[in-house]
């Protein structure tokens, strides 16, 4: 079976990477590589990645903004996002969940429970 196609933006290249050898030693390895929101959405709706691991705090789009777009867009409404973010604030939280985020992970995160999360969704989503 192909490895499903998963989408992570991060600004922060050593997480990103982080996610990357997670994700890859775990045989998902195929994986688009993006580290701002804007890319995030224009690389979502070029490839439509059947998951987006997505930081909250990033460069000329935040995570959220980035999220509300591909939300609002019929054509990708129905991809799961999961926010990565250090901030675990509640309220933080329930905006992430609000824009209609499928999981929200907070840093630091091991990689085994981020892999762990990302199979769980790409089961129900499956």
């Amino acid at each position: 079976m192909d490895s499903p196609l998963i989408l992570v933006a991060e600004d922060e290249r050593d997480i990103r990477e982080l996610i990357v050898i997670t994700l890859k030693t775990n045989g998902l390895t195929n994986i688009i590589q993006v580290s701002n929101g804007e890319d995030a959405v224009a690389e979502t709706k070029a490839h439509k990645p059947v998951l987006i691991l997505m930081d909250v705090r990033m460069p000329q789009m935040t995570g959220y903004e980035a999220c509300q777009k591909l939300k609002d867009d019929p054509d990708t409404s129905d991809i799961p996002v999961v926010f990565l973010s250090a901030k675990g604030q509640d309220t933080e939280i329930k905006r992430g969940i609000e824009l209609g985020a499928e999981e929200y992970i907070l840093k630091p995160f091991s990689p085994d429970e981020l892999y762990r999360r990302v199979v769980n969704i790409l089961e129900r989503s499956g």
